[in-house]
């Protein structure tokens, strides 16, 4: 330490004799700035103003390790910026702090007040005799300092000014550094909110897992990190890569090689996986990987594994790389992400096995296949108007008794187990019945018996043709309804007509009566049965596909018409609501039309 000899005295001018508004200036300038060290140059003059300073440096160091060095002597019209080093120990290591800003008087010759590299004896080399330093925390780990060097030895009264007027500057930067840290972290939030309320509108739009993955690998990359990879894991916990991106083109071949089989990248994820908040792996932690020192490929600071678990159930792993130190910071965002992933692959997993449970008892409920019968040729078509929603309740089947046909079509109110089960009773129901050789009308009354004995909370529609050859080559057709829409015969010549088939719905009224209706089909005309979800399928304009019915029958029965498929595709086309399943039947004449 140097012993204080004569003051050097400062000349007369701004800023020093208008300290107080030059720091009132100097606060209006931080409220502004989007970092301190835009204020270096204004910083620097001020202090320069002083005639008995010969130079002025400042340094940074952001967590630990020196950012930059700048320094400006008497008479330089810019400051000098040179940029830190990763050394931690030594003249490179931040100054230590006291209670408040630390303030020294040493010699140009003592190690303590050199820069840290590259600035190293810059000082010096201005001419400096003496220095004022002044330590201080900009906050959120980061420390600066600010030295002041004096031509010759000042005197006491310079150093306690110096010393005072360097501690102000200190407080002015680390308020205003506070204040742009407070409005970059608000920025960083605000960006952070939106861009996971856009990631749960992305996820939530698909129920594909596969795509539901690489919806999360494309939003996150670059948004969140450089690289991105999503492993999934089967029954027995092996993880696999399902979906993986990144900003360089070249670099993710090489990732995807990396994430489909890499021993070191399995046990990290691994490890991730079985941590609650994941792990961070930067420096040293990633040495012998393939993301290490040296490892081809854009360079990795930083790599976080984050485990996706919903509901109790470890799905996977979402893993981010980086080429910067921030996977800390991300911490909460991170797994934020990864629950709202993990909830979105879930679901979409949840609704994959519903939709092939629902798939597989909708398959029981409708017949393997319909039977040959000489003189007839039948097709029957069904859809699901929404693959969303449970079991629907639509049913079909055909029965051959002998040189007779039996067809009917019905419909269970509702979706779900319940509907299912009822479904199950109808269908077997009159099946059986009409298999022994129980008319349309009986058939009806007795399942309305059946429904009643069974209490059902739920109505059924059904109707029954049977179909009997006469010598003449027509079909005598017995028509029975119950409460369903009525079926449509569609003659050789182009003409479709309605059959007038009407009664009560099944379930409903004990002692329900049901008769049935005669009609007679010759070579080339056709019988059409549906359900109500074809009639009611509605078009943009709120029309109904009722109203064209007849005309999509009359070409569906030709021969190029597609028959039941052809019909159901026309009502699909067609429709932008309604969301009631589709059952056709369709059974023609042979012969020409």
């Amino acid at each position: 330490m140097v012993e204080p000899g004569t003051d050097v005295p400062a000349r007369a001018g701004a800023p020093f004799d208008g300290w107080a508004a030059w720091l009132h200036r100097l606060w209006r300038v931080g409220t502004d700035a989007g970092d301190v060290t835009a204020l270096a140059s204004l910083v620097y003059e001020a202090l320069l103003d002083d005639p008995g300073v010969t130079v002025v440096a400042g340094a940074r160091w952001e967590r630990g390790r020196s950012s930059y060095v700048r320094h400006r002597g008497r008479g330089d019209t810019e400051v000098t910026t040179l940029p830190g080093c990763d050394h931690t120990e030594g003249p490179c290591a931040p100054p230590p702090l006291d209670d408040g800003p630390t303030l020294l008087l040493i010699r140009p010759d003592d190690p303590e007040m050199l820069l840290p590299c590259p600035g190293g004896s810059a000082l010096r080399d201005a001419g400096a005799a003496a220095v004022v330093r002044c330590v201080f925390e900009l906050g959120d780990g980061d420390r600066a300092a600010l030295w002041v060097g004096a031509g010759r030895e000042p005197g006491a009264p310079w150093v306690a000014r110096t010393g005072e007027r360097l501690r102000q500057i200190a407080d002015v930067l680390t308020v205003s550094n506070q204040r742009i840290l407070e409005s970059q972290e608000h920025e960083r939030r605000q960006a952070m909110d939106a861009f996971l309320a856009e990631a749960s509108l992305q996820l939530a739009g698909s129920l594909d897992v596969e795509e539901t993955l690489r919806r999360v690998a494309r939003m996150a990359v670059p948004a969140v990190a450089e690289g991105c990879m999503v492993h999934l894991a089967d029954f027995r916990g092996t993880l696999s890569a399902v979906a993986v991106a990144h900003m360089a083109s070249d670099a993710q071949v090489r990732l995807r090689e990396v994430a489909e089989d890499d021993p070191w990248l399995a046990k990290e994820l691994l490890r991730g996986a079985e941590r609650r908040h994941g792990l961070v792996l930067t420096g040293e932690d990633l040495e012998g990987g393939p993301f290490g020192p040296g490892a081809p490929g854009p360079a990795v600071r930083a790599m976080s594994v984050s485990p996706l678990t919903a509901r109790n159930r470890a799905l996977g792993t979402l893993t981010f790389l980086y080429s910067r130190d921030s996977a800390d910071a991300d911490r909460p965002l991170l797994t934020d992400l990864a629950g709202r992933a993990a909830l979105a692959i879930d679901t979409s997993t949840l609704y994959e096995q519903r939709r092939r449970h629902v798939e597989q008892l909708q398959r029981h409920l409708l017949p393997p296949g319909l039977p040959d019968c000489p003189g007839l040729a039948l097709s029957a078509a069904y859809q699901v108007a929404d693959d969303s929603l449970d079991v629907g309740g639509d049913f079909y089947d055909a029965v051959r008794v002998g040189d007779r046909l039996a067809v009917f079509i019905g419909d269970v109110c509702g979706r779900g187990a319940e509907a299912a089960a009822f479904t199950g009773l109808a269908r077997h129901t009159l099946r059986t019945l009409l298999e022994n050789g129980t008319s349309p009308a009986g058939a009806l009354a007795r399942l309305n018996g059946a429904l009643i004995a069974q209490r059902a909370s739920r109505f059924v529609t059904a109707l029954v043709a049977v179909l009997t050859p006469r010598d003449d080559g027509t079909w005598r057709v017995r028509v029975a309804n119950a409460g369903h829409p009525l079926p449509h015969v569609a003659r050789a010549g182009g003409e479709v007509v309605a059959v007038p088939a009407q009664g009560m719905l099944l379930g409903v009224v004990r002692q329900a009566a049901y008769r049935a209706v005669s009609v007679t089909l010759g070579p080339g005309d056709a019988l059409v049965l549906h359900t109500d979800g074809l009639a009611e399928a509605r078009a943009a304009d709120g029309s109904f596909f009722e109203d064209r019915l007849p005309e999509a029958v009359a070409r569906c029965v030709d021969a190029d018409g597609g028959g039941a498929d052809g019909l159901i595709g026309e009502a699909a086309r067609f429709r932008v609501s309604g969301d009631d399943d589709t059952a056709v039947v369709i059974v023609q004449v042979e012969g020409e039309r």
